[in-house]
């Protein structure tokens, strides 16, 4: 089995993009290595950390000049090389961490591992592994990309190739093999959007800075001929609001989005990206030969991102947001000639599959690692609590039946997403998850009822899912439930959490979907929804049915205040979430189960459920419905675990607090 540990950092998406594509294409090409993505920033600096990203995110949206100034400052050797010495933290934890991991490739998506790494291996003659950096910029490279050694450095395209060249970079280290974008851009039968004649020309809108002026330029984009818009504007819920009752006249040619983890397919579909150079949108577009005009850059990183554009002829640059549609009249002028121009220029330099040859490259690379015995071995220092640890750990109470003895289940059915509420992507709670041995998730993210006053207040927010985004949900839930099946041996379910919210905690009710297999729809009623949960072999569950004592919230207690009618109907209740527990529900021998409501990290630990069962979604959900073999614990996990196999690896420490039994008398006999 190859290890290979990914460092990132999350100043900048581009980083982050690189390692998570990245890994996703290193479990697609093979199914003998384990990867590991590590922020050792976020996770050996914590609260301080967060602050430094505010800061550096304030600085460059709103003093670029200052930012110029750091960025130049940063590019300075020997201011470089003493900063170093500010790291001993980072430089402590991340020695622990390759010494507890023991990767064959180590890859950096962030320059301040390099010197990191360098300095923790001065005294060496070699390292006991290979070394990648992907570089995450275009021509304007910092030189803390390059100050440091590394095995190969990994970019995105020829004249970035040639910068580093010319900084001293050997040749032979350079691999150009593209920017690691996801890998759905290198699925064989995706083509980018054609231009037809009066067909309409779709312009894609990202919002990142700048909203105030951003009304204007709309409506001006509106004015050219047979132009239909697709906004982005991320999680600003006011900003999406505005734009909705601003466009509402032209709405059949407007549509405004939140959040969307679907850009590579807007982008295919799409004739125009007008949006700001960061380096993964950047090269997104060109993989996607969707021609870009850049109407924002942040000094330094991304002034090479425009650059490449205007020198590859991929698009525009605009000196002014109110230029942009000048630019598009000038494109599609002609027939179109300058915009086809851009396409033809973009098929000659787009490398959708880059991240599957990058994957192919640190795997060749696992293959000439050093001698991890030669390094003297020392106890590993209490680890800073990462995000993610590594893959595989098998944990949960040790159940003996009989002669036999097997392990409960350890499962977790109500998490949150940040396709409503939650503060982690699907493909993060995967990982966030499945190193911590769970056996079965469901994510189950809101779902408002479009006919109740809160569900109307809520389409105009961030933190409910969108009808619209239903198939989106299921197809992304889909994706990650293989994955997370091949890496952790973890089920993903798919759920929705219906919200029923009236104007009071009697009328006000939360049903959660489980291991749903395609979207209902939000405007049912109660009993209709149950009924089409249960017609997809799903289950339907009471969410948080009785009173909140230590969490702040507002409570939901119609179906407990009308239990008669719906106990029959449902499969389960909710006999505890998060910190609450609902005795009430085992005085009434209800079906129960235990989940953390997750929206954010620390919410781990707080009550699950156990079951005896087979480690299979049909018997998990009968297991439930039988109400036998169900108790339920609340969670403590231990520390960063070495990178082993399930059957190699010790379980994580694993404090069960209280196993509550089915019945109402151990229940009351806890304490509950």
């Amino acid at each position: 089995m190859k290890k290979v540990l990914i460092l990132t950092a999350g100043f900048g998406e581009g980083h982050n993009a690189a390692a998570r594509n990245l890994r996703d294409a290193l479990e697609l090409v093979s199914d003998d290595v384990q990867v590991e993505v590590l922020d050792l920033f976020e996770s050996t600096y914590g609260r301080f950390n967060t602050l430094v990203k505010r800061a550096h995110l304030g600085v460059v949206r709103h003093t670029p000049t200052l930012w110029r100034g750091i960025y130049a400052m940063l590019d300075n050797v020997s201011f470089a090389d003493n900063g170093i010495g500010g790291l001993t933290r980072l430089r402590h934890a991340l020695g622990d961490v390759l010494r507890v991991t023991q990767p064959d490739c180590v890859v950096s998506t962030y320059p301040a591992y390099a010197p990191v790494i360098r300095e923790l291996f001065r005294d060496h003659s070699e390292k006991p592994f290979r070394f990648v950096t992907i570089v995450t910029d275009s021509i304007s490279v910092n030189a803390a990309w390059h100050r440091a050694p590394s095995d190969v450095f990994v970019v995105a395209n020829e004249p970035t190739a040639t910068v580093l060249r010319a900084a001293g970079v050997e040749a032979a280290r350079i691999c150009p093999f593209g920017f690691p974008v996801s890998p759905y851009f290198a699925q064989p039968d995706l083509n980018p959007t054609t231009l037809d004649d009066d067909s309409p020309i779709r312009l894609l809108y990202v919002i990142n800075h700048g909203k105030k002026k951003a009304g204007a330029v709309l409506e001006r984009l509106l004015e050219l001929p047979r132009t239909h818009l697709t906004i982005t504007v991320g999680r600003d819920a006011e900003l999406k609001a505005e734009l909705m009752e601003r466009f509402v006249k032209q709405a059949h040619r407007v549509q405004v989005l939140g959040w969307t983890n679907q850009m590579p397919a807007l982008m295919l579909s799409h004739h125009v990206l007008i949006g700001k150079a960061g380096g993964a949108m950047v090269q997104e577009a060109i993989a996607a030969r969707c021609p870009m005009i850049v109407n924002q850059i942040i000094p330094g990183q991304e002034e090479g991102n425009a650059r490449l554009i205007q020198q590859l002829g991929l698009g525009a640059v605009a000196d002014r947001n109110r230029d942009v549609p000048g630019i598009l009249l000038d494109a599609f002028a002609k027939n179109g000639r300058l915009w086809r121009e851009w396409r033809a220029n973009l098929a000659k330099v787009s490398r959708p599959d880059a991240a599957l040859r990058i994957a192919e490259l640190v795997l060749d690379e696992c293959n000439d690692h050093g001698d991890w015995t030669k390094f003297a071995p020392r106890p590993p220092e209490v680890l800073p609590t990462p995000p993610s640890a590594p893959a595989g750990v098998l944990v949960g109470p040790l159940i003996v039946d009989g002669t036999h003895s097997r392990r409960a289940l350890l499962c977790d059915l109500h998490i949150h997403s940040n396709y409503s509420d939650g503060k982690l992507t699907v493909p993060e709670l995967v990982d966030f998850y499945g190193p911590r041995g769970f056996d079965c998730i469901c994510i189950t993210d809101h779902l408002a009822d479009p006919r109740r006053l809160m569900g109307k207040l809520s389409k105009l927010s961030n933190l409910v899912l969108a009808e619209r985004q239903l198939d989106e949900y299921f197809e992304v839930l889909a994706r990650e439930r293989r994955r997370a099946w091949r890496k952790y041996g973890m089920h993903l379910l798919t759920g929705i959490e219906f919200n029923k919210d009236g104007l009071t905690k009697k009328s006000s009710a939360h049903l959660l979907g489980i291991d749903l297999q395609s979207p209902i729809a939000s405007s049912l009623d109660l009993s209709e929804t149950i009924a089409q949960i249960q017609a997809q072999g799903g289950m339907a569950v009471a969410s948080h049915p009785h009173v909140f004592k230590s969490e702040w919230g507002k409570n939901t207690l119609y179906l407990w205040e009308n239990q008669d009618h719906y106990a029959p109907l449902l499969d389960a209740w909710e006999i505890a979430n998060r910190n609450d527990i609902f005795a009430p529900v085992g005085l009434k021998r209800l079906p129960f189960i235990a989940n953390s409501d997750f929206h954010k990290p620390k919410h781990i630990y707080s009550w699950k459920t156990l079951l005896q069962c087979e480690k299979d979604p049909d018997a998990i959900k009968t297991c439930i419905r039988r109400n036998e073999h169900v108790s339920i614990t609340l969670y403590r996990e231990g520390g960063l675990l070495p990178m082993a196999s399930r059957e190699e690896r010790p379980a994580p420490e694993f404090k069960v607090a209280r196993e509550m039994d089915l019945t109402a008398g151990r229940l009351l006999a806890a304490g509950a």
